[in-house]
């Protein structure tokens, strides 16, 4: 079977709305590299948007699961549990900020992880109001989508949404929105719109990741933490993009300095397979019924399988560090790529969670056609980029931190001659 006969069979059958980036299809992987059902190898800089930080088929992941398999698929957690349901959420309830007393439940995506934050906060609290960021992706459920800040593609044609959700302006110095700003813009929302004794929570992404990989600054999120104390608002920190070693710790958090009431975590949690996670303090998690939380498929046995497999591999690998040298490596050669590529307006990042972005030579406009230029001439000689950003003006880069030294340099070298135009 060839990728064009592949496609066609895939634009019968599947509609436009799930847009698919690349027109080959995977045949098998390894680590940061993929091969096509036509031979063809690329090196995989985008691990499934984030999902694979321990890379495509760690063994330890496979031996973990294979194990789990040979025992029990499904006993729906609700009906039948089981003790690595407990395993993995002891093992966060210990890893995530904070050494007060926590609880995890376990759900299946990112966006199924954030809706169940926003019911805890409103049942913690007894109160209605979320406020969250311009620019800010939470997921493609009608609350993911309230909650994100991006209208095309995720929330065009799809409304009404659920309401009483509010959006500040994030904080992007490089956009003109300082930390005062944004700040201002909440107190603001406070005195026009919502009483904040009527909001339940305000949710970030410490590091936006549809966004465009903008890190939210220190004194922003120390800042939210003292308004949240103040007017009695559950702090919901969204992780999935973020964590488990991509920043250079092992959550985004903890370069911070802020303990959040709530946490939710999904992605490279599990390495592959559908796994995510709410964290937060034991008396919130506790505040819904019996029977509120939980799902068919949450805390699926063969993920909870590779997730404490996981979390056994950026251990044993130390693949905290290895972010941070990864990504300052490449910081290093996107800032020498800055004296021969004028569209390059900023370079940043923390640990591995880096991104550059680009604009029209000595302008300050978004030059999102040069971006997709990138991405096309990268993917034409064997290297799969993302990008992302409010404008489409940004390439982030997400490979595998288990990336082998000299699969990371093939990768640098190709990315430099697709900026370039060789």
């Amino acid at each position: 079977m060839t990728n064009a006969q592949l496609q066609q069979r895939k634009d019968a059958a599947t509609p436009r709305g799930v847009g698919v980036m690349c027109q080959f299809y995977a045949e098998r992987a390894l680590n940061a590299e993929i091969w096509d059902v036509e031979g063809k190898r690329y090196i995989d800089f985008a691990a499934g948007i984030a999902v694979l930080n321990t890379g495509h088929r760690h063994p330890k992941l496979i031996a973990a699961i294979e194990q789990q398999l040979g025992k029990f698929t499904h006993t729906c957690y609700q009906v039948v549990p089981y003790e690595s349901y407990v395993e993995l959420a002891e093992r966060l309830n210990a890893l995530t900020p904070g050494g007060h007393a926590k609880k995890t439940a376990l759900f299946s995506t990112g966006a199924e992880a954030v809706e169940n934050a926003i019911k805890v906060a409103r049942a913690a609290t007894g109160r209605s109001a979320v406020i969250a960021f311009s620019g800010a992706f939470h997921g493609r459920t009608m609350m993911g989508m309230a909650l994100t800040g991006k209208v095309v593609p995720y929330k065009v044609g799809f409304g009404p949404f659920p309401g009483e959700v509010y959006h500040v302006p994030y904080p992007i110095e490089l956009h003109g929105i300082s930390t005062e700003v944004s700040l201002a813009a909440l107190q603001s929302l406070f005195k026009a719109d919502v009483d904040p004794k009527r909001v339940a929570a305000i949710i970030l992404e410490p590091v936006q990741g549809e966004g465009g990989f903008y890190a939210a600054p220190v004194e922003f999120m120390q800042a939210l933490r003292k308004v949240c104390d103040e007017h009695g608002i559950m702090l919901i920190v969204d992780e999935v993009q973020t964590g488990f070693a991509r920043t250079g710790k092992l959550f985004a958090t903890e370069h911070y300095g802020v303990i959040p009431d709530l946490m939710t975590v999904a992605k490279s949690l599990a390495g592959g397979m559908p796994l995510s996670a709410l964290v937060g303090r034991a008396e919130i998690m506790d505040a819904p019924l019996p029977g509120g939380l939980g799902g068919t498929y949450a805390g699926n046995p063969l993920a909870i399988a590779s997730a404490l497999a996981v979390l056994d591999v950026i251990e044993e690998e130390n693949l905290v560090e290895r972010g941070n040298v990864l990504g300052a490596r490449l910081k290093e050669r996107l800032n020498q790529l800055r004296e021969v590529v004028p569209q390059i307006s900023d370079v940043r990042g923390l640990g591995a969670m880096v991104a550059v972005e680009f604009v029209k030579p000595g302008t300050d406009t978004p030059d999102a056609e040069f971006t997709k230029l990138v991405q096309t001439r990268a993917l034409a000689k064997g290297l799969i980029l993302l990008t992302c950003g409010v404008y489409s003006n940004v390439v982030r880069f997400l490979f595998p931190l288990t990336v082998q030294d000299e699969v990371m340099e093939e990768g640098l070298a190709i990315l430099a001659d697709a900026m370039q135009g060789k």
